[in-house]
């Protein structure tokens, strides 16, 4: 299953943060994806395959 996403793409994760949140900011992209957390600010490096595993949905796709 092959979930579309890409840099400033908003993102739900499977699990939701501490803060409350389950928003993501996708912020880096190679083969770690790095997301930063919409409600604190925290940024989390995780590596791709971990990513698609965690990843739930894309909620805002980023407009070029």
């Amino acid at each position: 299953m092959n979930k579309e996403y890409g840099m400033h793409d908003i993102v739900e994760m499977k699990k939701e943060h501490p803060c409350g949140t389950n928003r993501w900011k996708i912020i880096r992209m190679g083969m770690d994806i790095r997301i930063k957390c919409e409600g604190c600010g925290h940024s989390v490096l995780l590596p791709r395959k971990e990513f698609e595993r965690k990843m739930k949905k894309v909620l805002v796709k980023h407009e070029e």
